[in-house]
Protein backbone atom coordinates (compact mmCIF):
# COMPACT_ATOMS: atom_id res chain seq x y z
CA UNK A 1 0.00 0.00 0.00
CA UNK A 2 2.79 2.44 0.95
CA UNK A 3 4.55 1.59 -2.30
CA UNK A 4 1.48 2.61 -4.36
CA UNK A 5 1.30 6.01 -2.60
CA UNK A 6 4.97 6.75 -3.43
CA UNK A 7 4.35 6.02 -7.12
CA UNK A 8 1.30 8.30 -7.21
CA UNK A 9 3.21 11.22 -5.65
CA UNK A 10 6.11 10.81 -8.14
CA UNK A 11 3.70 10.84 -11.08
CA UNK A 12 2.04 14.04 -9.87
CA UNK A 13 5.46 15.74 -9.45
CA UNK A 14 6.45 14.79 -12.96
CA UNK A 15 3.28 16.28 -14.41
CA UNK A 16 3.75 19.55 -12.49
CA UNK A 17 7.39 20.03 -13.67
CA UNK A 18 6.49 19.49 -17.27
CA UNK A 19 3.69 22.02 -17.01
CA UNK A 20 6.05 24.70 -15.59
CA UNK A 21 8.60 24.14 -18.36
CA UNK A 22 5.94 24.43 -21.07
CA UNK A 23 4.58 27.63 -19.49
CA UNK A 24 8.04 29.27 -19.43
CA UNK A 25 8.67 28.26 -23.05
CA UNK A 26 5.32 29.70 -24.17
CA UNK A 27 6.03 33.02 -22.40
CA UNK A 28 9.42 33.29 -24.06
CA UNK A 29 7.91 32.73 -27.50
CA UNK A 30 5.22 35.38 -26.91
CA UNK A 31 7.68 38.16 -25.82
CA UNK A 32 8.36 40.73 -28.61
CA UNK A 33 11.97 40.84 -29.96
CA UNK A 34 14.20 43.62 -28.65
CA UNK A 35 15.17 46.06 -31.47
CA UNK A 36 18.80 47.24 -31.77
CA UNK A 37 19.40 50.96 -31.16
CA UNK A 38 19.43 52.96 -34.42
CA UNK A 39 22.52 54.98 -35.38
CA UNK A 40 21.90 58.76 -35.51
CA UNK A 41 21.18 60.22 -38.94
CA UNK A 42 24.17 62.12 -40.42
CA UNK A 43 23.55 65.87 -40.85
CA UNK A 44 22.27 66.81 -44.29
CA UNK A 45 24.29 68.85 -46.80
CA UNK A 46 23.44 72.55 -46.88
CA UNK A 47 24.30 75.62 -48.93
CA UNK A 48 25.84 78.80 -47.56
CA UNK A 49 26.25 82.08 -49.44
CA UNK A 50 29.41 84.14 -48.90
CA UNK A 51 28.54 87.81 -49.56
CA UNK A 52 30.25 90.06 -52.08
CA UNK A 53 32.96 92.18 -50.50
CA UNK A 54 34.34 89.29 -48.42
CA UNK A 55 38.13 89.49 -48.20
CA UNK A 56 40.13 86.42 -49.21
CA UNK A 57 43.61 86.39 -47.63
CA UNK A 58 45.87 84.23 -49.76
CA UNK A 59 49.35 82.83 -50.23
CA UNK A 60 50.55 83.02 -53.82
CA UNK A 61 51.61 79.60 -55.17
CA UNK A 62 52.84 80.67 -58.61
CA UNK A 63 56.07 82.56 -59.25
CA UNK A 64 55.49 85.73 -61.30
CA UNK A 65 57.94 88.16 -62.88
CA UNK A 66 57.59 91.18 -65.15
CA UNK A 67 60.30 89.87 -67.50
CA UNK A 68 58.97 86.32 -67.88
CA UNK A 69 55.23 86.23 -67.12
CA UNK A 70 52.70 86.74 -69.91
CA UNK A 71 49.02 87.63 -70.12
CA UNK A 72 46.81 84.52 -69.73
CA UNK A 73 49.48 82.63 -67.75
CA UNK A 74 47.91 80.49 -65.00
CA UNK A 75 48.06 81.76 -61.41
CA UNK A 76 47.30 79.77 -58.24
CA UNK A 77 46.92 80.74 -54.60
CA UNK A 78 45.60 79.16 -51.39
CA UNK A 79 43.68 80.59 -48.45
CA UNK A 80 45.93 81.35 -45.49
CA UNK A 81 42.93 82.41 -43.37
CA UNK A 82 39.64 80.48 -43.23
CA UNK A 83 36.36 82.17 -44.20
CA UNK A 84 33.53 81.73 -41.65
CA UNK A 85 29.83 82.56 -41.82
CA UNK A 86 27.85 82.73 -38.55
CA UNK A 87 30.65 80.92 -36.73
CA UNK A 88 30.85 78.04 -39.23
CA UNK A 89 33.94 77.58 -41.41
CA UNK A 90 32.77 77.53 -45.04
CA UNK A 91 36.17 77.88 -46.73
CA UNK A 92 39.00 76.21 -44.79
CA UNK A 93 42.67 77.15 -44.87
CA UNK A 94 44.26 75.64 -47.97
CA UNK A 95 41.26 76.18 -50.26
CA UNK A 96 42.72 76.75 -53.75
CA UNK A 97 41.96 79.58 -56.17
CA UNK A 98 42.97 79.57 -59.81
CA UNK A 99 43.16 82.50 -62.19
CA UNK A 100 45.16 84.14 -64.97
CA UNK A 101 47.57 87.02 -65.47
CA UNK A 102 45.69 90.00 -66.93
CA UNK A 103 48.49 92.54 -67.41
CA UNK A 104 52.31 92.62 -67.48
CA UNK A 105 54.46 95.70 -68.01
CA UNK A 106 58.23 95.80 -67.89
CA UNK A 107 59.95 98.86 -66.42
CA UNK A 108 60.80 101.63 -68.88
CA UNK A 109 64.29 102.80 -69.79
CA UNK A 110 63.58 106.40 -68.78
CA UNK A 111 60.54 106.15 -66.57
CA UNK A 112 57.77 103.74 -65.69
CA UNK A 113 57.64 100.95 -63.16
CA UNK A 114 57.17 97.24 -63.71
CA UNK A 115 53.60 96.04 -63.18
CA UNK A 116 51.82 92.69 -62.88
CA UNK A 117 48.06 92.15 -62.46
CA UNK A 118 45.99 88.98 -62.23
CA UNK A 119 42.49 87.83 -61.30
CA UNK A 120 41.04 84.62 -59.83
CA UNK A 121 38.00 82.97 -61.44
CA UNK A 122 37.83 79.45 -59.97
CA UNK A 123 37.72 78.18 -56.38
CA UNK A 124 38.20 74.52 -55.41
CA UNK A 125 37.32 72.86 -52.10
CA UNK A 126 37.98 69.23 -51.15
CA UNK A 127 34.81 68.10 -52.95
CA UNK A 128 33.57 70.89 -55.26
CA UNK A 129 34.75 73.50 -57.76
CA UNK A 130 33.04 76.88 -58.19
CA UNK A 131 33.24 79.83 -60.55
CA UNK A 132 34.07 83.02 -58.64
CA UNK A 133 34.35 86.72 -59.40
CA UNK A 134 37.14 88.55 -57.60
CA UNK A 135 38.81 91.94 -57.73
CA UNK A 136 42.05 92.11 -59.71
CA UNK A 137 45.29 91.91 -57.72
CA UNK A 138 48.00 94.33 -58.87
CA UNK A 139 51.66 94.84 -57.98
CA UNK A 140 54.03 97.64 -58.97
CA UNK A 141 57.81 97.56 -59.00
CA UNK A 142 60.15 99.98 -57.28
CA UNK A 143 60.92 103.40 -58.73
CA UNK A 144 64.49 103.99 -59.95
CA UNK A 145 64.57 107.81 -60.31
CA UNK A 146 67.10 108.28 -57.51
CA UNK A 147 69.36 105.61 -58.99
CA UNK A 148 69.07 107.20 -62.45
CA UNK A 149 70.02 110.60 -61.04
CA UNK A 150 72.99 109.02 -59.31
CA UNK A 151 74.18 107.45 -62.55
CA UNK A 152 73.99 110.78 -64.38
CA UNK A 153 75.67 112.60 -61.48
CA UNK A 154 78.51 110.11 -61.27
CA UNK A 155 79.08 110.42 -65.01
CA UNK A 156 79.17 114.20 -64.82
CA UNK A 157 81.55 114.19 -61.86
CA UNK A 158 83.96 111.80 -63.49
CA UNK A 159 83.89 113.85 -66.69
CA UNK A 160 84.62 117.04 -64.77
CA UNK A 161 87.63 115.52 -63.06
CA UNK A 162 89.10 114.25 -66.32
CA UNK A 163 88.35 117.55 -68.12
CA UNK A 164 89.94 119.58 -65.33
CA UNK A 165 93.10 117.57 -65.49
CA UNK A 166 93.35 117.93 -69.23
CA UNK A 167 92.08 121.46 -69.83
CA UNK A 168 91.73 123.47 -66.62
CA UNK A 169 88.44 125.11 -65.63
CA UNK A 170 87.01 125.26 -69.10
CA UNK A 171 87.96 121.63 -69.58
CA UNK A 172 86.18 120.71 -66.36
CA UNK A 173 82.92 122.26 -67.60
CA UNK A 174 83.18 120.47 -70.91
CA UNK A 175 84.10 117.24 -69.17
CA UNK A 176 81.06 117.47 -66.89
CA UNK A 177 78.78 117.91 -69.88
CA UNK A 178 80.32 114.97 -71.65
CA UNK A 179 80.23 112.82 -68.51
CA UNK A 180 76.61 113.74 -67.85
CA UNK A 181 75.67 112.76 -71.36
CA UNK A 182 77.42 109.43 -70.87
CA UNK A 183 75.49 108.86 -67.63
CA UNK A 184 72.21 109.71 -69.35
CA UNK A 185 73.07 107.25 -72.10
CA UNK A 186 73.59 104.54 -69.51
CA UNK A 187 70.15 105.23 -68.04
CA UNK A 188 68.53 105.13 -71.47
CA UNK A 189 70.19 101.81 -72.20
CA UNK A 190 69.19 100.18 -68.91
CA UNK A 191 65.71 99.21 -67.77
CA UNK A 192 64.47 99.82 -64.24
CA UNK A 193 64.01 97.06 -61.69
CA UNK A 194 62.00 94.04 -62.77
CA UNK A 195 59.13 92.98 -60.51
CA UNK A 196 59.36 89.44 -59.13
CA UNK A 197 56.83 87.67 -56.87
CA UNK A 198 57.88 84.40 -55.22
CA UNK A 199 55.59 81.55 -54.13
CA UNK A 200 54.43 82.19 -50.58
CA UNK A 201 53.95 85.94 -51.12
CA UNK A 202 51.01 87.20 -49.00
CA UNK A 203 48.26 88.69 -51.15
CA UNK A 204 44.55 89.50 -50.77
CA UNK A 205 41.52 89.97 -52.97
CA UNK A 206 37.78 90.40 -52.47
CA UNK A 207 34.70 88.70 -53.89
CA UNK A 208 32.93 91.03 -56.32
CA UNK A 209 29.84 88.78 -56.44
CA UNK A 210 28.21 86.44 -53.86
CA UNK A 211 29.50 82.87 -53.80
CA UNK A 212 27.25 79.97 -52.75
CA UNK A 213 29.11 76.87 -51.55
CA UNK A 214 27.90 73.45 -50.40
CA UNK A 215 28.77 72.39 -46.85
CA UNK A 216 28.94 68.60 -46.63
CA UNK A 217 27.15 66.93 -43.73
Amino acid sequence: MRWLCVLAIAALAACGGSSSTETASTAAEAAPPVEAAKAPEPPADREVTIPAGTTLRLDLRTALASDTSKVEDAVKATLRQAVSIDGDVVLPVGTELQGVVTNVERPGRVKGRAQISYRFNTLSTASDTYKVKTAAVGHQGEATKSEDATKIGVGAGAGAVIGGILGGGDGAAKGAAIGGAAGTGAVLATRGKELKLAPGTNIATTLTAPLTVRIRG
